[in-house]
């Protein structure tokens, strides 16, 4: 499956039935079947082919995201690339990752000028919803392209290079083909609940784990509908009008969602599944999202490199078999999808008995191709025949997997070992926080010393004490935080994600500012 014959599959289903919905606009199977063939033959007279690398710069658009099915007409590979980075991130992605031709929105004009004059191997430009000087809008580059069915033979199955995140430097470029995405389909499909015509509701960034998520509902030509900007309040109006089946959001924008006023007051009854993933989420709120969005919360766990769905829990494995709350299992990230090998390993190489706490690996048709033009990189996450994830976990004898940390978030204090993740659990148990990180920061005594940096709900006053010793009581002195920040907010990345390394540095550079 090439990423257009997801579209293709639903415009058999019912090419009248809606496609794309933005607001009041409504684009069919068959109107985005036209577009696709039409830009797929833009980009062939533009001298773009099999195997060139097309890149689309916008935020949640159903125009940008319909010109992804024309470039894999074309045989072309996507590029998404994240509006919300700096010009200088995006110009390396762009070059790093050989881009022939960049789609986007006038929005990102001024970032797209900063960019120009280094990426001259872009030979195309095309802005979706203007013309400007130096690229020809959407509507100006169609005229006189014909609609007329394209099939070319694709160079190979690389179907999208997608960005890391860049957190421990440049970003690295994944290749994922279409044998990857089809797995990743496959276990959507297979693993949660799909009944009739699915109805996708996106407000997470379509550039990420939200748009792949859009192509198992096109298989069952489902509708999808787009927001182009989150806000929460029409996040549930839209549930309510479009009578929406399945979502995702990560954890953050969840317990935001868990605080809003318009909650308790909308009709939520269609929901078959709200996915969430993309971070640890905290046990206590996930039992809360429960009672208050209902019986339909369904976990994921993957990364760029193995999307979304390394391990898989349905809404109704949140539940015991006499309906009441599976509690232990809620701290999971439930289990290893029946086409992935999950296993933990040592730093030796060595596979992990059952309960025994290591790296995380995976392997199967889910895993990356590699990175792109990074041989080094891909030898080292492949390293003993398993693709390492980075993070440390466990199976417990059920199958289900936990994880407790980022490798890199371990923090090391008197001698112990002390997750982060287990820190953040007990914290988001306090009623009065709503959000919180912890990290490692130096210590003359204690080597590394356990600092939480703490949201705090609207409408409480929170004391640094009375927090310290409510985690105490649920975790120990030892891995309780020696240091509790209250912050009013915490940094965050574009998807969302909690930054730790910009709150380690904050307080850093604090510590390193005081007199001695």
């Amino acid at each position: 499956m090439r990423l257009v014959d997801y579209l293709d599959k639903g415009g058999q289903l019912g090419p009248a039935a809606p496609c794309l919905v933005m607001g009041d606009a409504v684009m069919s199977y068959a109107e985005v079947q036209r577009i696709s063939h039409r830009v797929g033959r833009a980009l062939q007279r533009a001298g773009i082919g099999p195997g060139d690398k097309v890149a689309v710069l916008s935020s949640n658009d159903a125009t940008a995201f319909a010109c992804v099915f024309g470039i894999s007409r074309a045989a072309g590979v996507w590029c998404p690339i994240n509006p919300r980075n700096e010009a200088g991130e995006n110009r390396y992605v762009l070059d790093r990752f050989d881009c022939a031709c960049l789609i986007f929105h006038s929005a990102y004009a001024p970032m797209v000028e900063q960019m120009r004059a280094g990426l001259p191997q872009i030979r195309q430009w095309v802005c979706l919803d203007q013309a400007l000087p130096f690229a020809p809008s959407l509507a100006q580059w169609l005229e006189g392209v014909s609609d007329a069915p394209l099939a070319v033979a694709p160079a190979d199955d690389l179907a999208m290079i997608a960005g890391t995140g860049g957190t421990t430097g440049q970003p690295k470029g994944v290749m994922l083909s279409g044998g990857n995405l089809e797995s990743m389909s496959a276990l959507t499909l297979m693993g949660y609940p799909f009944e009739g015509r699915p109805g996708y509701l996106a407000l997470a960034p379509l550039t990420h784990a939200a748009g792949v998520l859009c192509l198992p509902v096109m298989a069952l030509g489902g509708r999808i509908v787009i927001m182009p900007r989150p806000d929460l309040g029409e996040f549930l109006a839209l549930i309510e009008r479009h009578r929406i089946t399945h979502t995702f959001l990560p954890p953050t924008l969840i317990y935001m969602l868990l605080a809003h006023e318009q909650l308790a007051g909308t009709r939520l009854d269609s929901l078959q599944c709200f996915w969430y993933g993309a971070a640890p989420i905290s046990p206590a709120r996930l039992e809360e999202a429960l009672t208050k969005i209902g019986p339909v919360m369904a976990q994921l766990f993957g990364q760029t490199e193995a999307p979304m769905m390394i391990s898989m829990m349905a809404p109704k494995e949140h539940f015991l078999p006499d309906g009441s709350v599976a509690r232990a299992r809620l701290a999971s990230a439930g289990r290893p999808g029946p086409l992935v090998q999950v296993a933990t390993m040592n730093a030796g190489g060595e596979l992990l008995a059952t309960g025994e706490t290591g790296e995380i690996v995976v392997r199967g048709s889910l895993v990356m191709m590699g990175y792109y033009k990074d041989a080094e990189a891909t030898a080292e996450a492949g390293r003993h025949g398993w693709h390492h994830t980075g993070d440390i976990g466990r199976l417990d004898e059920d199958g289900y997997l936990y994880i407790v940390d980022r490798a890199k978030d371990m923090i090391i204090t008197g001698g112990f070992n002390v997750y982060s993740v287990e820190v953040e659990q007990a914290l988001m148990q306090h009623p009065g926080v709503q959000d919180g990180a912890v990290i490692g920061l130096p210590d003359e005594k204690w080597g590394e010393r356990v600092v939480a940096v703490v949201q705090p709900r609207a409408g409480h006053a929170l004391d640094p004490d009375e927090v310290q010793a409510f985690v105490k009581a649920r975790i120990g002195s030892v891995k309780a935080p020696k240091q509790i920040e209250l912050w009013p907010d915490l940094p965050r990345s574009k998807v969302g994600k909690v930054l730790k390394k910009d709150i380690r540095a904050e307080l850093l550079q604090r510590m390193e500012a005081k007199p001695s």
